[in-house]
């Protein structure tokens, strides 16, 4: 927001330097950005942030001033003469659709003379950096950057029917803007029509059909009020930006609109001349007055660290323009004004009478009473997940939500519903949310693997975005992906070690699957107690151009809420083994389509309770077995919790696992 020195000085005494008075608005919120000598007039360029619309005209900034210096802040009172016939009589307003357009007021001048401004409003338009068009325009910009209220003025006699209608656009509707663009509409953009096509975007931009022209003599005055994400959202369809939407996707003041309409009819009066024709349209519901705020007084020591006496506190918010709505010994109850619409909670006054106040009254050193916060389980569960990761060698990646549309196509989960599309994205091929973080970190490896990284190994935990039949929002579960060089047993190896990190004991099983994104005969859905936990494989290498990999890798996608549901954050005391352990491998021949976990199973069933682990250790198919076959080689460890086992014991144990599955599998023993 670019503030005109002379500008100001209309509203609020400047009686400072402009260093002193651009520190003192930094220090209060409105950040110094520059400031620039314009043709004798200074232009002071400040940041103002989304919170505080209010400041993005000159009497916000005014009133900001009056506050901080105290100095007395005077606004205009429009107060145009009028003559003539009703407005009513010249035009009328409709509007179809309130919750888009809360208010919509209209006013009338006829003939008006379209000329240049007078040199005082041209002047403090170009400090601003606005080219200055005709008396009518600038009048409009010049309100704009007065009080925060975008308007628009009509040529009312290109106006069909002589009326205005605040509807969506209709399919194939078209509106050739005051750009000179061509823009198509759609039912989702809300439009400014009259009798017979649309005139303007609400809160975008204005028609080239009905604009103000060197011939112009009867104008209507719009001030409104539109749906702050509708005017956001068209202007981001259709690449339209302006200063007026710009204003109109922030809160407008809702008591300063029919007052900008005055101010314009005004200064449209004194720079145009014409006749301001009795009365306004002004279509909307009345606004409720806003709830007080109440304000406990302890609180202020104990937030800010300082004592800030009572006189002090009252005086700040009174003069910031909140009105009082009643007090006791302990505290005060104020209303906030309309063109405040940040301040909801007692903390917002609070932050008020600090910065008013002055930051720099408050010592560094000064004790604030702190309670100590626990973390939440979900915070906990990261933690471990975390350390246990990077402690295996993964980094942690964070990447976009939004993704291109072909790595969802080929993302683990094989969900055929299409995900969610951000139509109004600022990025070009990013438009997606994801379904799925695993393409992601595939092409996080890819990016490092091209730049000379060739074992990027990383991880993420994050929410992914499933859309959800006739509903509006998506269900978001949390995931955690982790991509690796190893290979499926490897990171499999990986898994298992996180949870035994996370104490749990539960069965982990392996499922054969048939993903596209991954190699045929390794890759597998996982299942811990039973529950669907996520998918497990090697890269199918078809898969390496679309993620740029140059090199061999897996991926895992787990659900994290498994893991927050079933994690042991408490560790568990378990004394250390007296007596020895017994080893015994086995390499038992079976059908090529039986899986693993059921061996695994049938040989934790049989070998008693002394059974302490069981490994798969490899896989061998060909030379003397017989086709279809394969000998799985695995791994038992015994032991006794009271005694040392005896080799007669260990081998009847090795024998019951051999003979159920052999009653089970038809396995027999590779020789």
């Amino acid at each position: 927001m670019i503030v005109s020195w002379n500008w100001l000085s209309q509203y609020v005494r400047l009686d400072m330097p402009v260093d002193v008075l651009t520190e003192r608005l930094a220090l209060t919120g409105l950040n110094h950005e520059s400031t620039e000598e314009v043709g004798g007039d200074l232009a002071i360029d400040l940041e103002v942030t989304s919170n505080r619309p209010d400041c993005l005209g000159h009497l916000g900034v005014a009133r900001e001033v009056s506050v901080l210096f105290g100095n007395e802040l005077k606004i205009p009172d429009p107060r145009p003469k009028t003559s003539g016939a009703a407005v009513e009589t010249f035009t009328s307003v409709t509007i179809e659709d309130r919750a888009l357009c809360p208010q919509f007021t209209a006013r009338v001048v006829s003939g008006a003379t379209v000329k240049e401004s007078p040199w005082w409003m041209r002047k403090r338009l170009e400090t601003l950096g606005v080219r200055p068009i005709s008396n009518i325009v600038d009048v409009t910009n010049y309100v704009m950057f007065e009080c925060g209220q975008p308007l628009h003025a009509y040529d009312l006699d290109t106006l069909a029917g002589k009326r205005l209608v605040v509807r969506r656009a209709r399919p194939g509707e078209t509106l050739v803007a005051i750009n000179g663009k061509t823009y198509e509409l759609s039912p989702e953009m809300l439009a400014i029509a009259d009798a017979e096509r649309p005139v303007g975007l609400a809160g975008v931009m204005g028609g080239l059909d009905t604009e103000i022209g060197p011939k112009t003599k009867n104008v209507l005055i719009e001030a409104a009020r539109f749906d702050a994400m509708t005017t956001r959202r068209t202007g981001r369809a259709l690449g339209l930006t302006s200063a007026a939407g710009y204003r109109f996707e922030r809160p407008i003041d809702p008591e300063r609109t029919e007052w900008a309409s005055r101010r314009a009819a005004e200064l449209i009066l004194e720079t145009a001349g014409g006749v301001l024709h009795p009365g306004v349209i002004d279509l909307g519901a009345p606004v409720p007055p806003r709830p007080p705020i109440m304000l406990r007084l302890d609180q202020i020591p104990r937030v800010l660290g300082i004592k800030i006496d009572h006189e002090t506190v009252a005086r700040i918010l009174l003069a910031l323009g909140l009105k009082p709505a009643g007090e006791t010994f302990t505290s005060l109850a104020f209303r906030p004004p309309s063109w405040r619409s940040d301040l909801e909670r007692e903390i917002d006054l609070i932050e008020e009478v600090a910065r008013i106040h002055g930051y720099e009254h408050i010592p560094e050193d000064r004790p604030v009473p702190l309670a100590r916060s626990s973390k939440a389980r979900r915070e906990r569960v990261e933690t471990e997940v975390r350390s246990a990761l990077t402690g295996m060698g993964f980094d942690e990646a964070c990447t976009f939500s939004l993704v291109s549309t072909p790595d969802w196509e080929i993302q683990p989960s094989g969900d055929p519903v299409p995900p969610l599309r951000v139509e109004h994205s600022t990025r070009k091929r990013e438009v997606t949310l994801r379904r799925s973080l695993s393409p992601s970190l595939l092409l996080a490896r890819g990016y490092n693997e091209a730049h000379g990284n060739p074992n990027a190994e990383f991880f993420e935990i994050a929410n992914v975005y499933l859309p959800r039949s006739g509903a509006p929002l998506p269900d978001e579960p949390a995931r955690l992906a982790i991509v690796s060089g190893r290979d499926f047993l490897g990171l499999k190896g990986v898994i298992e070690a996180m949870l035994r990190r996370l104490h749990l004991t539960g069965k982990l099983e392996a499922r054969p699957s048939t993903h596209a994104l991954f190699t045929p005969g390794r890759q597998a859905d996982l299942t811990y107690d039973g529950r669907h936990f996520g998918t497990l494989g090697e890269v199918e290498p078809a898969q390496f151009d679309a993620h740029g990999l140059r090199s061999a890798c897996s991926a895992a996608e787990l659900s994290f809420n498994v893991l927050l549901d079933d994690a042991e954050l408490i560790p568990q005391y378990r004394p250390t083994a007296s007596f020895p352990a017994v080893e015994r491998d086995l390499s038992l021949v079976v059908e090529q389509s039986l899986p693993w976990s059921e061996l695994a199973e049938a040989a934790r069933q049989t070998a008693g309770s002394s059974l302490e682990s069981l490994t798969f250790l490899d896989t061998f198919a060909g030379g003397n077995l017989p086709p279809g076959q394969h000998s799985l080689h695995f791994g038992m460890t015994f032991r006794h919790p009271a005694r040392t086992l005896t080799g007669e014991e260990v081998e009847l144990a090795v024998q019951q696992v051999i003979d159920a599955c052999a009653a089970r599998f038809g396995a027999s023993l590779r020789t």
